[in-house]
């Protein structure tokens, strides 16, 4: 679901600089940083490159399980 939402000019402007950065949509930078705060207030202990180590986790696909022989 989407819904629209007002921004101010300056949010969205560094949002296209940042996106641009990391070949992300205003949209999906505006959200990454959304997800940064969020693990980041529930998580207050732990530093950034912790959170970003977890969104990139997040990003992986799953390859499948190793099957013993």
């Amino acid at each position: 679901m989407s819904i629209n939402v007002k921004l101010s000019e300056a949010l969205v402007e560094q949002a296209k600089v940042y996106g641009h950065i990391e070949h992300r949509s205003v949209p999906k930078q505006i959200e990454y940083w959304s997800q940064i705060g969020k693990i980041a207030q529930e998580n207050p202990d732990l530093p950034f490159s912790m959170i970003r180590e977890i969104l990139i986790a997040d990003q992986e696909s799953v390859i499948g399980e190793y099957v013993f022989n």
